[in-house]
């Protein structure tokens, strides 16, 4: 979102540089350094775009993340475009429009790109996620993201957007759609599932149940959570790989043992979208502490798929990460 009126503008020509920064932005953009170093040190410059009030590292942190978009890495590029709109800094915006408009560029990174500037609430990106909406041309994890981000836009603008109630989440994170409103009826885990899987609904509102049924599968002791988690899974059978792409993500936050069958089974899919498998394989590293998750993820580090391989080199490292009993995945404190 736009800094407030009383947000001072920081402009980087007046700012030393910082060595924090500085090195950081080193180890994220250097191609011998290992991957898994390389997602922590950018997780790192997430923390520090995204601080409120901005400071004097916001604006030098999203250039260092942005700085690394020259990288071959599919995977770290799509990471980056999600930090930018995780930040939730207009500074970040031309990258992520430059992403979108370079059709040389992966899809699943201009996805996340459009993604991004929904989280962002761009309004002066609407006539560019219209453009590669309408698209016939366009490839159709793009066209499908624009669809979700102008929706985002739209709400969070809008009056009836404003004046909705929504649950409080257990997850920080800026979501490509809201879950649904609170109302004096309150929708069963069967009612939201209905939704969840009906192909005949827009995206958005698909998505809303999708969150909404995240936000009762959390904590993971909630008499909810089963159940809840049951019927994300059964959205691994939809038509769209940037839907299942989605459920594999929410997994990744809910860290729920419910969901391990099904994205072993989503990871092990051969004949399964890239990007769903690599979002399958990210989740099962946040659930690294239970057993035999990590043999699992072991049994991949050989894919066909590159973005297969290196997610699991991530998800690996985030096993690791959570038997440590550390706050953050990050190289620096963010206390």
């Amino acid at each position: 979102m736009a800094p407030s009126a009383t947000e001072p503008t920081i402009s980087p020509e007046d700012l030393p540089s910082d060595p924090t920064i500085s090195a950081l932005r080193q180890t994220l953009t250097s191609e011998t350094a290992p991957l898994a170093k390389r997602f922590r040190a950018l997780f790192s410059l997430k923390h520090l775009a995204a601080q409120k009030p901005a400071t004097p590292q916001t604006i030098p942190a999203i250039d260092a993340i942005a700085a690394a978009f020259t990288s071959p890495s599919a995977l770290l590029k799509h990471e980056l475009a999600y930090c930018l709109g995780q930040s939730g800094k207009d500074e970040a915006i031309p990258y992520l429009r430059a992403v979108i408009e370079d059709r040389a560029e992966d899809a699943m990174c201009r996805h996340e790109a459009a993604e991004a500037l929904g989280a962002l609430g761009d309004a002066g990106s609407l006539k560019l996620l219209r453009q590669r909406r309408d698209d016939a041309e366009e490839e159709e994890v793009v066209r499908e993201t624009c669809e979700i981000a102008i929706e985002r836009i739209g709400w969070e603008r809008s009056e009836a957007g404003k004046a909705e109630r929504l649950k409080q989440s257990d997850f920080s994170s800026i979501d490509p759609a809201p879950p649904l409103a609170k109302t004096a009826e309150v929708l069963s885990i069967p009612q939201l599932e209905r939704t969840l899987l009906d192909t005949s609904l827009p995206l958005f509102q698909r998505y809303r149940a999708m969150f909404a049924l995240r936000d009762l599968a959390s904590p993971p002791d909630l008499p909810s959570a089963i159940l809840a988690v049951q019927a994300l899974a059964r959205g691994f059978a939809d038509p769209s790989a940037l839907f299942r792409h989605e459920v594999a993500f929410v997994f990744g936050q809910l860290s729920h043992p419910a969901s391990i069958p099904s994205l072993v089974a989503t990871l092990s899919d051969p004949k399964e979208a890239s990007m769903v498998r690599h979002e399958a394989a990210e989740a099962l590293g946040s659930l690294g502490e239970e057993d035999g998750v990590e043999d699992v993820l072991r049994g991949f580090l050989n894919d066909p798929e590159q973005v297969v391989r290196e997610s699991i080199v991530v998800a690996l490292d985030m096993a690791e990460f959570e038997r440590s009993g550390l706050a953050e995945y990050a190289t620096v404190s963010v206390a």
